[in-house]
């Protein structure tokens, strides 16, 4: 089968490549033991009636849709009609059947996407970790072959990234509030992209966070980011072609980036480092003193408790003990914040992402890890609440500062061969998605050549 979505598409139109061939290797995945919790509810039966649609309308001489019917996952946060949406939550088990597409999942549909189910996740999209107490916790399907350890899948969107590791969807629905696709796919050696929020549509979604929440999606590789994005934005991407060289990066030195990186992340960084310097990257090490104003911002819960607060507070009164209590109570942190502390909070927030755009003017983008560690184990954070909450906390360090800046950040894998994955992290101001997208590509293909 071939590498990614562009590889396979490009099969597809040149006739080598049937969708129910396609679909039938992609079902396979789905069922294995690999992708055990990864689904909430499946589609397959659908999707394999759509891929043989696809192929009778190729045979007829039919255009192909630009997806052509291969397989996509979606979040089950995303309404897909005739099936409930429960955000793997035991709370909406009695959710009735949506009455329409949510307009993410119509616009990958309407480009002739087979959805073949909704996937597993955290509960209402609230950790980075990817543990499920109502569906279980798919296991990270890359890192168990490697060290026969059971990690976690990274989180909220666990099930999204496990689909596409495992070769059980070419591409992923999902979204992001504090790292939801960019974790998981660090820990999965696969591509996170968030857009900047408001390119794409969050009708028909179950929010966490209404100021912070970006539809996106997890892929193989940066030209499917770009083609999946291209998607859901309903826009075209402009790719800048500009080599290495032309291209200025921010290595901020500030602790809150570096912090905690264990030996593994360590070293894929700094070699990456020096691969991008090796073949013409301009790095430059800069301080970024106003990332010290995240602790305001975050303190109480934030804003995804206050905004968490009132979807729930209602639901919450009455089904409580049906939530995960490591959910809950990051949630009923909300509570306690006011109508008056929420104004401030936005308020600061606009002052801050003056300040850290002012700070920025100049540089293409920032590089850092994604994640400071590698897919922890499972055991001891199902074990311990203290142990979750710090963990949860470092993996969502780095990416959650993109979302609360409001800008745009894709990770890339950055590992070698036989080692763990980890991410490497590009980041940016709001709108600077073309430019991003232009530079992950390029950083792409260097950091390939710099495989030993």
């Amino acid at each position: 089968m071939p590498d990614d979505l562009s590889a396979a598409l490009q099969q597809r139109h040149a006739g080598r490549l049937g969708a129910v061939e396609a679909m039938t290797k992609s079902l396979a995945a789905a069922r294995s033991e690999a992708c055990s919790h990864a689904w909430v509810r499946d589609f397959f039966d659908s999707a394999l009636l759509h891929a043989r649609q696809c192929d009778e309308l190729q045979a007829a001489g039919l255009p192909l849709a630009p997806l052509a019917g291969l397989a996509i996952s979606i979040k089950d946060l995303f309404d897909v009609a005739g099936q409930p949406t429960t955000a793997a939550s035991a709370s909406l088990t009695d959710a009735g059947p949506a009455a329409q597409d949510g307009a993410a999942v119509a616009r990958l549909r309407a480009a002739g996407a087979a959805l073949v189910g909704h996937t597993n996740m955290t509960e209402f999209a609230f950790s980075g970790l990817g543990i499920n107490a109502h569906h279980g916790t798919p296991l990270n399907p890359v890192t168990r072959p490697l060290d026969g350890l059971e990690r976690i899948p990274g989180g909220s969107s666990s099930g999204a990234a496990v689909s596409v590791a495992t070769g059980a969807a070419w591409a992923a629905l999902g979204s992001d509030t504090g790292g939801s696709i960019r974790i998981p796919a660090a820990f999965q050696g696969l591509v996170g992209f968030k857009s900047t929020a408001a390119l794409t549509p969050r009708d028909g979604s179950i929010p966490l966070s209404t100021s912070l929440d970006t539809v996106c999606a997890i892929t193989r590789s940066v030209r499917d980011a770009v083609l999946i994005h291209e998607i859901l934005a309903a826009r075209r991407v402009a790719i800048l072609p500009r080599p290495l060289r032309a291209w200025r990066l921010a290595l901020v030195t500030e602790p809150l980036l570096l912090d905690g990186m264990d030996a593994t992340v360590s070293l894929a960084f700094q070699r990456s480092l020096q691969v991008l310097r090796q073949q013409g990257a301009q790095i430059e090490e800069i301080s970024l003193p106003c990332l010290q104003g995240l602790a305001a911002l975050q303190a109480q819960g934030g804003l995804v408790a206050a905004e968490a607060w009132a979807w729930h507070r209602h639901r919450m009164q009455e089904l409580i003990p049906m939530y995960d209590s490591r959910v809950s109570t990051r949630i009923q942190r909300g509570a306690a914040i006011s109508a008056a502390d929420y104004i401030d909070l936005q308020a600061l927030r606009r002052d801050w992402i003056a300040d850290m755009q002012s700070d920025l003017t100049g540089f293409d983008a920032v590089i850092s890890p994604t994640v400071p560690v590698v897919a922890p184990e499972l055991a001891p954070l199902e074990a311990s609440l203290d142990a979750y909450m710090a963990t949860n906390g470092l993996v969502l360090r780095n990416p959650a500062v993109v979302n609360m800046l409001d800008g745009c950040a894709i990770s890339l894998p950055c590992q070698q061969p036989g080692e763990l994955p980890v991410g490497l992290m590009l980041w940016s101001t709001a709108h600077q998605d073309d430019r991003l997208l232009s530079l992950a590509l390029q950083i792409e293909a260097a950091l390939a050549a710099g495989v030993q």
